[in-house]
This record gives structure tokens, C-alpha cells and sequence, in this order.
């Protein structure tokens, strides 16, 4: 059975869509929006060939890719709008080769302070099992941007 999807959730999700098409990266690896509300964002990767490394799985750097970019969307969920957040910290555990098909991260927002926001992601494999879970800290200080 699944959830209601709320009004604010549906709007979110259809603005992280859009302005994820800005990014040249997302759209390289193919990395899908599913679901975004406050606090939780859902992305889901279609693993082809393109993904995988030489022993057949898909490389650990395309989960890590996926996991700081689920949760950098997760962490601006929780702050002020005009915000810009940075990857300080990406901490990641693999701990089940994803070997293709439908990959899902998970990224919830742990705690929202005034100058970081630290999150978790979870990989799931296509059968749901857990590939990868990461750590993420992100800088959030409003007011400022990392554009020059």
C-alpha cells in the first residue's frame, strides 16, 4: 500500500525535477527524482553497462555520486531558501555489490543546525537490499554562495 502524496510534496518533487535537469552530472549518470518532501528525498538510478566497473558491478563512485546528490536535495529541504550547501564530509560504506537494474537512495536529513546539516543515505539494490550507506555533511551558512 502506498502513502499520500501531499500537495507540497508534489510541487517539491516537480521543482527538484526541473532544476536537476541544470545539471549536467545528474543527467550524465541518469540520476531520476522520485519523491521529495522536508527532510527526505528519493532518487532512483537505471544501472546500464555505462555504470558498471570491470568486475561487472556498478562502480562505488557512481553510488557515492548518488548518495551526496539524494542528500544535498534532502539538506536543502531543511534550509532557509537562498542557502547554498557543500559537501564537507561524504562517509561511505559498501556493503553489497549493486549489480544493476534499479538502484534507490534513500537520503533523510539526521540533524539541520545553523551551519551544517548532516544527513544519511541508503543504496538499495533493485531485490531492496542494502548496498551502501553513507554519512554526509553538508556547510549550509545563508547569505552565502559559492559562486564568485
Amino acid at each position: 500500500m502506498s502513502r499520500k502524496i501531499s500537495k507540497t510534496e508534489k510541487f517539491m518533487t516537480e521543482l527538484v525535477r526541473e532544476r536537476m535537469k541544470e545539471s549536467r552530472a545528474s543527467a550524465y549518470f541518469g540520476f531520476e527524482v522520485q519523491s521529495v518532501r522536508k527532510g527526505r528525498v528519493i532518487f532512483l538510478l537505471e544501472a546500464k553497462a555505462r555504470h558498471k566497473q570491470i568486475h561487472g558491478v556498478v562502480h562505488g563512485g557512481i553510488l557515492a555520486a548518488l548518495a551526496d546528490t539524494a542528500a544535498a536535495i534532502a539538506a536543502y529541504t531543511v534550509v532557509p531558501q537562498g542557502t547554498e550547501v557543500v559537501t564537507v564530509q561524504l562517509s561511505i560504506n559498501y556493503l553489497k555489490a549493486a549489480p544493476g537494474g534499479r538502484i534507490i537512495a534513500d537520503a533523510k536529513v539526521l540533524r539541520a543546525g545553523r551551519n551544517f546539516v548532516v544527513t544519511e543515505c541508503e543504496i538499495l539494490n533493485e531485490d531492496r537490499s542494502l548496498a551502501a550507506k553513507a554519512l554526509i555533511t553538508f556547510g549550509a551558512a545563508a547569505g552565502h554562495s559559492m559562486a564568485k
